[in-house]
């Protein structure tokens, strides 16, 4: 039966590094990574214990190139699918499969041997697998964790597969996939959610368990899948009382071991197993996945650039193995190529973007300043120009009806105060106007007058109509820029925060701006599209109720949000 796994010692063309920001020589972005794979193991140590492990990460063999021993699965004692199952990255034919075998998830060692464990797994038509489909087996490898990644093709365009693995006499949860319909057949409606910002330690994943009973085809999840910083044996403000979590979350993640523990934290959360196992999810990362407002090679903090590639190697190796990604995806060192297109049909072009691993450093710090020469320098970068190129040849060859651009900070304007001393993030798209302006004009050239920019990141629910140009709110309206809220980060929120009035006065183009958690949802038509904000009243107690907190609809030849 056609089907493709990871083999064991996969001859994958390598991806090429990417180019280096604008602001950086490409000699000297080229003698960091550099430095990142071969500092030798005596420098390692002198850095210390934790420099040591990362340099670990970014010299992993691969999939058993360290040939491992076999271990018999029938020999396992505890159920190893703790972390549940996931789905990705839908094409026509073929979906990914993922799950990582986890007896003692809170563990370094998950519980098992350095050893090889064959994993079987199957798709059928129905949830009880009396109509099969694909069934194989695949390998486990303890290099990658034991994590499994299967490319199950052959499939039908457009349909509905369920999905489980077996290890020994264990059997995982029952995942439900599908395929995307052809590229370019006529495709009538779409359902999507997006998601972004789940900070384990702020609350609990209630919108998860929602989102898992919703009718979506999809959900794109926009960044910070995980948070680096400690969780107390409490978990944070979710106030554990009948539990207590081991010490080794108590702390900022820096090592591989340490990244790859936290995933097993938040992929061991119930809420988030159920939605997982509902839907297929399409991934891009923000900043928390490795270290908060980090910038292409650069850190937070005063770290040297070489020591911050290896933790970008470990906190990127973790990141593959804990999600369901395709092998293009795997990780090079320090180097992972996530930008990538996806197609529903005729109906949208899906360009996911990298925001975060190309982009310039910010100007004037990471926070709110006012914008000046060093903003407005027009040769900074949020995409990188592979990317930007990217993006653009895409838009001008794209003939779906809706161009759809999952990413991760805010891309309109957004002005914190009414008048002229205003100031803009410089972590955001408003940190990098000529960027941005360059791909205004390239959207409008192209002939892309259906645009829809997906956020995540400011943990708020943002409704924008994106101008060309926003000193002018009488230009012309390209499309709309929905921002998911997050599932927990920033705790419980409120209805209106407190800038809520002054953003809605100094933004005449944001339409909507809710600061509870929750997701969004979309449904996409051939003309129309109608987004809905759904909010959890609270995310600091277990079981809180869904509401929908607005409706906004927009029209494919006539861009713009308005009240559904």
């Amino acid at each position: 039966m056609p089907t493709a796994s990871l083999p064991d010692s996969p001859t994958v063309p390598a991806v090429p590094a990417p180019p280096a920001p604008p602001s950086r020589s490409a000699r000297h972005d080229a003698a960091l990574r550099a430095a990142a794979r071969g500092l030798d193991r005596r420098r390692l140590l002198t850095l210390g214990g934790a420099a040591a492990a990362l340099a670990f990460a970014t010299n992993l063999p691969a999939a058993g190139a360290a040939q491992a021993a076999g271990f018999d699965a029938r020999r396992l004692r505890e159920d190893p699918f703790t972390l549940g199952v996931a789905s990705g990255d839908p094409h026509p034919s073929s979906v990914l499969l993922w799950t990582r075998l986890a007896p003692r998830p809170f563990e370094p060692d998950s519980g098992l041997p350095a050893s090889r464990i064959t994993v079987e797994w199957e798709l059928a038509h129905d949830e009880r697998f009396t109509r099969g489909v694909r069934r194989g087996r695949t390998t486990a490898h303890p290099e990658f964790h034991h994590s499994v990644h299967v490319e199950a093709d052959g499939l039908d365009a457009g349909r509905v597969y369920y999905y489980r693995f077996r290890a020994g006499s264990f059997t995982s949860p029952v995942g439900r996939t599908r395929t995307t319909p052809g590229e370019g057949a006529k495709t009538g409606e779409l359902a999507f959610a997006a998601v972004s910002c789940q900070a384990y330690h702020d609350g609990y994943f209630t919108a998860y368990r929602h989102l898992a009973d919703e009718d979506v085809d999809v959900v794109l999840h926009l960044g910070d899948y995980l948070y680096e910083y400690a969780v107390n044996a409490a978990g944070g403000a979710r106030g554990y009382t009948d539990r207590v979590l081991p010490a080794v979350f108590n702390r900022e993640t820096t090592t591989l071991e340490d990244y790859r523990l936290r995933y097993a934290l938040y992929k061991s959360d119930p809420d988030l197993i159920a939605a997982h196992a509902a839907h297929p999810f399409v991934v891009t990362w923000d900043d928390h996945e490795t270290e908060n407002n980090y910038a292409g090679g650069q850190p937070e903090n005063d770290v040297p650039p070489e020591e911050f590639l290896l933790r970008r190697a470990a906190a990127y190796r973790a990141y593959w193995e804990n999600q369901p990604l395709r092998l293009p995806q795997r990780p090079t060192g320090p180097d992972m190529r996530l930008y990538r297109r996806l197609h529903w049909g005729d109906l949208a072009q899906f360009d996911i973007l990298d925001t975060r691993q190309y982009r310039s450093d910010q100007a004037y710090g990471d926070g709110w300043q006012t914008p000046g020469p060093e903003s407005e320098d027009p040769s900074r970068t949020m995409t990188g120009a592979a990317q930007e190129r990217w993006l653009l040849d895409g838009w001008r060859t794209s003939r779906a009806r809706w161009n759809v651009v999952p990413q991760q900070v805010t891309f309109s304007q957004r002005r914190n105060a009414t008048g002229s001393a205003y100031k803009l993030s410089m972590d955001s798209w408003d940190g990098y106007p000529a960027s941005r302006e360059r791909l205004l004009a390239g959207a409008e050239q192209a002939g892309v007058d259906h645009l829809m920019v997906l956020t995540g990141d400011v943990h708020v629910g943002y409704g924008f109509d994106i101008k060309r140009d926003y000193a002018d709110q009488g230009s012309r309206t390209l499309g709309t820029e929905l921002v998911a809220t997050s599932i927990a980060s920033g705790k419980d929120g409120a209805d209106r925060p407190a800038n809520w009035e002054t953003y809605l006065a100094a933004n005449p183009h944001l339409k909507f701006y809710n600061g509870r958690r929750g997701y969004l949802t979309v449904r996409l038509g051939e003309e129309s599209a109608r987004a809905d904000f759904r909010t959890v009243s609270a995310v600091t107690v277990p079981g809180a109720s869904l509401t929908t907190a607005g409706s906004f609809v927009t029209e494919r030849r006539s861009p713009g949000l308005k009240p559904a």
